[in-house]
Formats: C-alpha cells, sequence, structure tokens
C-alpha cells in the first residue's frame, strides 16, 4: 500500500492558507510512501475536472485514494470523486476536516451515505466529528489527530504584562475575525494597552469589513496577510495570548501549533474546541460571538500568571500526542489493514 493519490484544494496562493495536504502529504512521503496530488487548479470547474481525470488517469497505478472532505461547497466535489472511485474499484478515505460536518449529515443525508459508507474508512482528526458520525450511524470512522512535527515548534514562556494578541486564520465569515477587533476594542476601553495581530489571507472579502470596523472603532491592527509557517512561528514570540474567534471549527491546527508554542488560547467554545481544549486547564473557552466573555477570558490570563503558566504546560503536553511520531503509526496502521484487506 505504497501508491498514494490524495484528492484536495492542493491550491498555492497569497489569497488561502495551505491546506492540511501540505502537512500530512509530504510526512507521508518521507515514510516511504509515494504521494500524488490532485488539484491545484484554481478554478473550481476546471479543478473538478482535474481531480476526476487524475484519479481515472491513475487508476492502475494507485492503491488508495484520499480524500479531504469538508461542509461546504468542496463537499460535492468529494461525493462525485469518492462515486468515481467505486465505479474503479478503488479503495478511498475520506478525511473529515469541515467542523459543520454534522450538519452536512443532517441536511444531505443520502450523499452522505453515498461517500462515508462506501469508504475503506473515514478518518476524522477529532473525536467530536467521531462522534457525530457514531451517532447518524457510520461506524467506519477511525480517529487519526492533525498531526505536527513537534520539533519545529519551540516552546516559548511569555511574560503577561499587557495582552499581546494573536490571531491566525483566514479572513472568512465562519471564523467571525471581527471579534477579534471587538475584542480588542473592549480590552482598550478597560484601560489595557492591548495589542492585536492578524495574520492570514482574504478568502471571502471578510477583511475589508475587518479593517473596516477597526477604523469605526479606532483601533490599529497589524494585518500581515498570509505568512508562510515558519515566519508566524518567529513573530509568534512577540505575543502572548492567542485568540480564536471562530463560530465553527474542528480541531485548527493554528490552535494546536499555538499551543505547542506556549501561547495561552482563548477560543470560542464551538465543534472540536472542547474535544481539544479542557477549559482552565489547557485553554479557555468562551461562548462564541460574545466579547465581553472573551475579553474576561484574556484579562484572566493576564491576571493568574502562574496558572496561565500551568495551563500552558498542560497545553503543550496534550499536543505532544499530535507529533508526527506518534501519530504516523496509526495511519500505518489504516494503511496495513487495507494492505491485509487487499486491493
Amino acid at each position: 500500500m505504497k501508491n498514494l493519490l490524495y484528492v484536495g484544494n492542493h491550491l498555492q496562493s497569497s489569497q488561502r492558507n495551505a491546506s492540511y495536504s501540505t502537512v500530512l502529504g509530504p510526512l507521508l512521503a518521507k515514510s516511504g510512501y509515494k504521494i500524488r496530488y490532485t488539484s491545484r487548479i484554481d478554478n473550481k470547474a476546471l479543478r473538478l475536472m482535474d481531480m476526476l481525470w487524475t484519479t481515472l488517469r491513475t487508476k492502475n497505478t494507485t492503491d488508495l485514494v484520499l480524500i479531504d472532505t469538508y461542509s461546504t461547497q468542496n463537499f460535492y466535489y468529494a461525493v462525485m470523486v469518492s462515486q468515481l472511485c467505486r465505479l474503479l474499484k478503488l479503495p478511498y478515505i475520506p478525511i473529515l476536516h469541515g467542523g459543520d460536518l454534522p450538519h452536512r449529515l443532517k441536511n444531505s443525508p443520502k450523499l452522505s451515505n453515498l461517500l462515508f459508507e462506501n469508504a475503506f474508512v473515514n478518518v476524522s482528526p477529532s473525536l467530536y466529528l467521531k462522534a457525530h458520525f457514531n451517532q447518524y450511524g457510520f461506524q467506519n470512522v477511525v480517529h487519526i489527530p492533525n498531526t505536527i512535527a513537534l520539533a519545529n515548534y519551540p516552546f516559548d514562556k511569555k511574560t503577561f504584562d499587557a495582552p499581546r494578541l494573536l490571531w491566525v486564520r483566514s479572513f472568512s465569515e465562519i471564523y467571525n475575525p471581527e471579534l477579534a477587533i471587538q475584542v480588542l476594542n473592549e480590552l482598550k476601553n478597560r484601560g489595557y494597552p492591548a495589542t492585536l495581530c492578524m495574520v492570514g489571507p482574504d478568502t471571502d472579502g471578510s477583511l475589508a469589513k475587518v479593517k473596516k470596523l477597526a477604523d469605526t472603532l479606532n483601533v490599529e491592527v497589524i494585518f500581515t496577510g498570509k505568512l508562510l509557517k515558519s515566519d508566524w512561528i518567529s513573530i509568534s514570540k512577540e505575543y502572548n495570548v492567542f485568540i480564536n474567534t471562530t463560530n465553527y471549527d474542528n480541531t485548527p491546527v493554528s490552535v494546536i501549533e499555538a499551543m505547542a508554542l506556549g501561547l495561552p488560547v482563548v477560543s470560542t467554545n464551538v465543534g472540536g474546541m472542547p474535544y481539544l481544549i479542557k477549559d482552565g486547564v489547557e485553554g479557555l473557552l468562551v461562548s462564541p460571538n460574545d466579547k465581553i466573555a472573551m475579553a474576561n477570558a484574556i484579562c484572566t490570563v493576564l491576571d493568574a500568571p502562574s496558572r496561565t503558566a500551568t495551563m500552558t504546560i498542560n497545553a503543550r503536553h496534550k499536543v505532544e500526542q499530535f507529533d508526527w511520531e506518534k501519530v504516523r503509526g496509526l495511519w500505518e496502521e489504516v494503511l496495513r489493514m487495507r494492505k491485509e484487506y487487499g486491493k
């Protein structure tokens, strides 16, 4: 089981953060697997055609197809590729990324059944999604966490003299970036000399709304645009609180990375977040779209530095289980299952 086709949005542009395939694919390649990718085409219709054509063209030299699966439009890509795999008798594994996939299971039951029931196995990066899939009757779900190479994330002890906030995500409505501006303004109104850096590309026009809100509230924000991972890891040393403002989530790699770096995390309590972070132990969770609750939590981080330091250590220990040296064995077990089953 060495020849893998990885189907997803493998796009490289200033308007998008790199997909998880840029993490998992190279790590599998280093472990001896041959990886093909599709697709890097920006146009959505052409991208779908490329996914289907590549799947068909490589069918005789592909042992297994990995399909990045989200809850929005990309869900339909996954459905169509999976049905082509069935026709070609190619085993496939959906990798479940979309934090809103439970709604997709509810609203698109027939398509969900076609995609997930016929998979060799479904890989869920979070116990949150695994639990929801089990509730809808899908028992062929394996939990394999999102992974990082922990050696690339030095743990940095923080000082908490003033709130220096870091936000890392795509500027997209589902991630609610405007909440970060509202929280900054709330902290300033309380007399804190707070600062905010927002890292990420603009994917749906949200950046303009965020900048307008910052201007309206007269707060200064650093907008870096999309950065290389090494660059945002470097600037993270200048900040002491990581905020995650999203309305829907699974187990975001950016939060895992922040936990590895020693940044205390204050996040909305949505989706898979309570499965990733135990509130008060490995970070702080607050109600979604609540600037007061998030500002209060940030004040707690600053006012109780000893407790915060303990939380960051706990968080680092938590994400050590996501290191590739441990996660690799879980992937190899799944791929070995397929080899034993036979193509």
